[in-house]
């Protein structure tokens, strides 16, 4: 195949997108977790209940969830850049927002500014790149933009900690100013701007449909406790999102071409994947909220140390990448996510033994095991949600792939506050001991949760086990 000889500037411009398109992939996953460590402050500082803030990280996840779908169309119909610079601007005016808010209902708004910002960063970034590098250097290009989104997580945490601790959480949002800055000025001079004049015309109904049925899906979890919902108020919002979602599959089954068409869900694997990617991140994705959250309310650690507690988490995450492919290789995905995804929930549930007299150590170690596990189960479930897919199905595929991901994160964390909030109404919370029960019974719950998702990877056949080096390349940067 003859290769078209790329001149030094032109190599330049490559590069700076790629570096461009790193910087937002970073920014959006910093943002998910930088937050978790600075809830307990931003709770004395609007004078709420630190065991009642998951509405602060529901927010951006969900709203994120909420606008991929549409994502694509979007980008193909404005151009690119201009959608790139849109987001990063939203993004920025999002974290002034959090930073001035005065009480929680506001820092919501603002996080679900700060959320539409950042559902398009990482898709546009990716199509930008699909557009600019020719096929035989993507798989490389892709390779580098996964690193972000490893380091994001790593330094999130702790970054928080830290901010809080030498300044206000106010900090948190704030430093996201002057890259988000610097992003938008790249974007105008570094990507190109590529619209589309002959779209096809957006499916809104099914849109509408697909999106009121996750917003109040996820708003009926998140009222049980969050929201102070009444029992009957999160019943409704449950039928009226059930409802809305069924509306969808109707209305697909009948649109030429639909957000997501049914017929991807007539390959297993995929059909499988998702349903696993759901449940299991339902249960698993809580934990970056509910960790920092006990070590400061319960065992009394600083915000910075216990950002520096969540280090161990993403080593082992980016160590057990490695081992990944050859496991899956060796005995197929259903033996390996249903034995991994059985340890994750096991994991999860052993931190109902923690204790503010056990040994530093053995926090470390249990957090690092936890890393490892969770990162082979997500590799393991992107990969097989994917692998199958026809070529004109992979960005359909993929942008479900990522919206259930956001999905599951919101509702995951939704439901382990709701489940913490009814265990802190039973034990009480006039007593640090107290309050540590509660902790406790909602891992062993969120727990048993994640280990109920096994019994569906056990539907998997047993002879899928072969992972493509591209398959695992993308899932390093999926997780």
């Amino acid at each position: 195949m003859l290769i078209k000889p790329v001149s030094p500037s032109e190599e330049k411009s490559l590069r700076m997108l790629l570096w461009l398109v790193a910087i937002g992939f970073f920014m959006q996953t910093l943002d998910a977790t930088i937050v978790n460590t600075a809830l307990p402050a931003m709770a004395r500082s609007f004078g709420e209940s630190p065991l009642r803030m998951q509405s602060v990280v529901v927010a951006y996840s969900l709203t994120m969830a909420m606008l991929i779908p549409a994502s694509g169309w979007i980008a193909d119909r404005f151009g690119t850049r201009r959608v790139y610079v849109a987001s990063i601007t939203l993004f920025v005016l999002g974290s002034i927002a959090c930073a001035l808010a005065r009480n929680v209902d506001q820092l919501v708004m603002a996080r679900v500014l700060q959320g539409a910002g950042g559902a398009f960063l990482m898709p546009v970034g990716r199509l930008a790149v699909l557009r600019a590098y020719p096929r035989e250097r993507f798989l490389q290009a892709m390779s580098f933009i996964a690193i972000p989104g490893l380091v994001g997580p790593l330094v999130g945490p702790t970054l928080g900690g830290w901010l809080v601790e030498v300044a206000t959480w106010h900090w948190v949002f704030l430093i996201n100013i002057p890259v988000g800055l610097i992003g938008a000025v790249a974007t105008l001079f570094y990507m190109q701007h590529n619209p589309r004049t002959n779209m096809p015309r957006f499916d809104i109904t099914g849109y509408l449909f697909l999106a009121f049925g996750m917003v109040t899906v996820s708003l009926a979890v998140d009222g049980v406790s969050g929201l102070g919902l009444k029992q009957v108020s999160v019943l409704v919002l449950l039928v009226f999102g059930m409802a809305s979602l069924t509306a969808y599959w109707l209305h697909a089954t009948k649109r030429p071409d639909p957000l997501f068409s049914p017929k991807l869900f007539s390959i297993p694997t995929l059909s499988i994947g998702l349903l696993g990617n759901l449940f299991s991140r339902l249960g698993s994705s809580c934990m970056p909220f509910l960790v920092p959250l006990l070590l400061q309310v319960s065992l009394n650690f600083s915000p910075f140390r216990a950002g520096m507690m969540m280090i161990p988490v993403a080593v082992a995450g980016m160590l057990v990448k490695r081992v990944t492919t050859p496991l899956i290789t060796r005995y197929g995905y259903r033996r390996v996510l249903v034995t991994n995804t059985a340890l994750v929930g096991v994991t999860m549930a052993s931190f109902a033994f923690i204790t503010p007299s056990q040994p530093l150590w053995l926090h470390i170690a249990q957090l690092a095991v936890f890393g490892a596990v969770n990162s082979m189960q997500f590799t393991a479930m992107n990969t097989v949600t994917l692998r199958d897919l026809e070529p004109h199905m992979a960005s359909s595929g993929n942008s479900l792939l990522s919206m259930v991901q956001m999905l599951a994160m919101s509702m995951g964390v939704a439901a382990a506050g709701a489940v913490l909030a009814g265990f802190t109404g039973y034990f009480g919370s006039g007593e640090s001991t107290q309050v540590l029960y509660a902790f406790q019974a909602t891992f062993v719950t969120m727990g048993l949760i994640t280990l109920a998702s096994a019994a569906i990877f056990w539907q998997l056949s047993p002879a899928v086990r072969v992972v493509k080096k591209a398959e695992s390349t993308e899932a390093s940067g999926q997780g």
